[in-house]
Parts: structure tokens; C-alpha cells; sequence
């Protein structure tokens, strides 16, 4: 099996420090030799940060809007290019600061080609400054910068040397009641320790604590290949046996009596089906908080042991 791609989504509101941190990680990669490619997603039409980027670093720019909604398609198909055409051992996605993280990790996570990748893992840089005023923003900023808070598996909290000892202290104990699991790093410079992001471990919480599900709810994904035809009826039932806790699933279908592929999209709910005229690897996409892999993976072999 080909190594897997490590991937590292870098969000934040506008003017965190993402470029310099980026810069720095990218400084480690080179000096460790490694392969990596860069997508920077600028709203407008022009680029500021690329100089920041060294030359040999593949770059891919998307422009003049935001990849998780209005270039959703072009970073599917920007990434699915850089897997085809370089030996990467990871890519790193610096999102504009009004992304929303989960929606770029969605599109990381197509069906095409999800199961190249390890985890793919959020970084969320926070202004200090911008974070004590954050009373002062409109209400969808507040609420993105917190769910960019919310969706971290590592939270670097920067330029903490513009406030006092005891204000940091406050923030992280109120960033830390918002996201409680992540890792969690002060920096001035957005200067982080060496490797340390490679550590952080995607987040999720298992099966267990379900009793704590208030206290311990994080996103998880996991990804599932089939290898023969399945029968519609039985994977409709499948999907309205499903906890509400599997928010997203995506994916390429087969089914008993026909040749075609489908596209399959489920989404609070609701599934639907789009036929598909290429042919592509039958992989399911499932995010979800608190999924049970293992029983996830026992249900849908059934789905298939049925069929053969």
C-alpha cells in the first residue's frame, strides 16, 4: 500500500499569524527534507502571501472566494492533482480566515480519494487581541472564530505578549470550556515548538463515552471501501438505523441490478443519488461525532456479505 498523505488545514481569523506560522512549518519540512505542497485560498483575486512560500514548495492558489463554499470543486480538484502528480509526504491548506475548518475538512474527505491520507488535522491560530475583543465583532464573525475554536485538534493562542499573565490565564480557561481536548500552545510570532503540530493526534473520542456525550462531542471521520454491489433496499435501511450523530456521508455506490455507478451524498437525513459516468473507487465517507468504527465496519461488510 502507497504511504499515506498527511494533511494539516491551517485556520484563523484574518491576521492570526497563519502566513508566519506556515512559513516556519514549512522551514522545518525543508531543513527534514521532506515533500510537501502548499494550497493557499486568498479571497480576493490577487495573492499576498505566496513570496512567503520557498520556490521548490509545489503551490496551488485558489482565488476570489472562500474554499468552503464557492471553490469547493477546485480544491477537490487542486488536491486530487497534487496526489497524481508528486510524491508528497504532506500538503498543508492555509484556508482564508472566514473559512469555516469542518468545511474544508470536507472536502479534503471526497470519496476519491480520502483513503490517501492519514488524518487530516485542524490548526487553529488565535489573535489574543482580536479574542478579548471579540464582543466588538458582527455576530458571524464571533460565531466562526468560535467554531474555528471549537474544531481544533491543536489551538496555538498568539501574540500573548501583548496582554498580562492573568489574561492569558482567563482566555485559556474560556477556550478551553469551548474545546477542551485540544492541544494547546502560547506563542508570540506564532512561534511553535519544533514538529509539535506533526504530534497532535486528529481528535475523537470513542464509543465509551457516550455517557458523556455533552462533555466529550468531537468530529470524527472514517472512510470504508466496498468491493462488490449492494442492495438499495438494504443500505436504505442501513442509513434510517443510523444515529444522529453521523451528520455527512459521501461516496461512490454500486447496486444489484445495474452497471452504473452513483454518487452518493447524505446529509442531515437525507440521501441522494447522482449517476456517475467515470469510474472511481468505491469509497464511503462518514463524519460524524462519536462514531463507532467498529460497528460502523461490521454493518456495512453485512451490506456486502449479503450480495456474495
Amino acid at each position: 500500500m502507497s504511504k499515506k498523505v498527511e494533511v494539516y488545514i491551517l485556520a484563523g481569523f484574518l491576521g492570526s499569524g497563519k502566513t508566519t506560522l506556515l512559513t516556519q512549518m514549512l522551514q522545518q519540512e525543508q531543513a527534514e527534507n521532506r515533500k510537501v505542497a502548499v494550497v493557499m485560498n486568498e479571497l480576493g483575486k490577487v495573492s499576498i502571501d505566496s513570496d512567503s512560500i520557498p520556490d521548490e514548495t509545489p503551490l496551488s492558489e485558489l482565488f476570489d472566494g472562500c474554499i468552503c463554499c464557492t471553490i469547493q470543486e477546485k480544491l477537490e480538484s487542486t488536491m486530487q492533482g497534487l496526489l497524481l502528480d508528486k510524491d508528497l509526504d504532506a500538503i498543508y491548506i492555509e484556508t482564508t480566515g472566514a473559512a469555516h475548518p469542518i468545511e474544508v475538512l470536507d472536502t479534503v474527505l471526497s470519496p476519491i480519494f480520502a483513503n490517501k491520507f492519514s488524518e487530516a488535522r485542524i490548526i487553529t491560530l488565535l489573535d489574543v487581541l482580536r479574542w478579548k475583543d471579540r464582543d466588538n465583532l458582527s455576530i458571524q464573525v464571533k460565531q466562526l472564530v468560535r467554531e474555528q475554536v471549537k474544531h481544533a485538534d491543536m489551538l496555538i493562542l498568539n501574540k500573548t505578549d501583548l496582554v498580562g499573565e492573568a489574561e492569558v490565564s482567563s482566555i485559556l480557561f474560556e477556550l478551553q470550556s469551548i474545546n477542551p481536548h485540544a492541544t494547546t500552545l502560547l506563542t508570540t510570532y506564532a512561534k511553535i515548538p519544533e514538529n509539535s503540530w506533526k504530534r497532535t493526534k486528529q481528535i475523537e473520542k470513542g464509543s465509551h463515552s457516550r455517557a458523556h456525550v455533552k462533555d466529550s462531542l468531537h468530529l470524527k471521520t472514517f472512510v470504508y471501501q466496498f468491493s462488490s454491489k449492494i442492495d438499495l433496499d438494504e443500505f436504505e435501511d442501513w442509513l434510517r438505523n443510523l444515529p444522529d450523530s453521523v451528520y455527512r456521508i459521501k461516496g461512490y455506490l454500486t447496486f444489484e441490478h445495474s452497471n452504473n455507478v452513483y454518487l452518493f451524498q447524505y446529509s442531515y437525513g437525507t440521501p441522494l443519488y447522482l449517476k456517475e459516468l467515470v469510474k472511481v473507487p468505491l469509497n464511503l465517507v462518514i463524519i460524524g461525532e462519536n462514531l463507532d468504527v467498529d460497528l460502523l465496519t461490521e454493518q456495512l461488510q453485512t451490506l456486502e456479505k449479503n450480495k456474495q
